[in-house]
């Protein structure tokens, strides 16, 4: 298990756990990072994410990047 901020570009990987406090976990479930949930890094720069989860790109900064383990 290693966060997601650590995935190379073109990698996918399924969702395993969120950590953080209820409010983050719950805004990460909203944009569709869910456990068991695919994610496939488009693109990595400076630690900085954009990842297709679910029909759509989203950008994530590190630290919420993560939070998110696969």
């Amino acid at each position: 298990m290693m966060p997601l901020a650590m995935a190379k570009s073109g990698e996918e990987a399924a969702i395993l756990k969120i950590t953080g406090k209820d409010e983050i976990r719950q805004h990460l479930a909203e944009l569709g990072f869910v456990v068991g949930e695919t994610v496939n890094v488009v693109s990595e720069m400076a630690g900085n994410l954009i990842v297709q989860v679910k029909e759509s790109r989203v950008a994530l900064d590190r630290s919420m990047a993560n939070r998110i383990m696969i």
